[in-house]
């Protein structure tokens, strides 16, 4: 039901792609052709929310084709590789994201996993319950791959009108690929 998903889906022709989206699908997916095979991910899921049904795939189809490492989006991983970093070193974490956001889910889920005892989503500042937060004294904020900036910024100012603060950025990667455009939408915009 993830629109990236339904909308990729919908770009081929009906029974030419298959969802898989557990481990058990993958050990029971029967293609037509298993010499004719490729995978591709949501953008939003991150290299270890996929490794063991890639595993499983190649394992049961050593010709299967993969995505050439350009293409991947690295973002969510990154971003889960950082709240690993921070979250068990804070009180609390605040994930800002749609509530229907696999990755922005999995972001909080990762934050919980590390340590942090208290982890919520959050679309936007005027959703911070602010008893959740009193007499901490740290918190880790983050955002979903696809979270505006701005969103974060807003969260940030609102702490700032409540409390005393101190921003430190944790970076644990730094995202430096660019994406062409379609040919199409190039060719369009010249």
């Amino acid at each position: 039901g993830h629109p990236e998903v339904v909308g990729t889906m919908g770009q081929l022709p009906e029974g030419s792609v298959t969802l898989i989206e557990t481990e058990e699908d993958a050990r029971t997916y029967e293609p037509a052709d298993p010499d004719s095979l490729a995978w591709i991910t949501q953008t939003t899921l991150s290299v270890d929310d996929t490794a063991a049904i890639v595993r499983i795939l190649t394992a049961r189809f050593p010709d299967i084709l993969a995505p050439h490492k350009d293409d991947i989006c690295y973002a969510t991983t990154n971003r889960q590789e950082a709240v690993k970093a921070v979250g068990a070193s804070v009180d609390a974490m605040i994930v800002v994201g749609a509530p229907n956001s696999s990755n922005s889910q999995r972001l909080r889920e990762v934050a919980e996993r590390v340590g942090c005892s208290h982890a919520v989503l959050i679309q936007r500042a005027a959703d911070i319950d602010w008893g959740e937060f009193s007499g901490i004294g740290s918190l880790g904020i983050t955002a979903g791959a696809s979270a505006p900036e701005v969103l974060v910024e807003e969260v940030i100012d609102a702490f700032a009108e409540r409390f005393e603060i101190k921003v430190e950025v944790v970076t644990t990667a730094s995202e430096d690929i660019a994406f062409m455009l379609p040919r199409q939408l190039r060719d369009a915009a010249e």
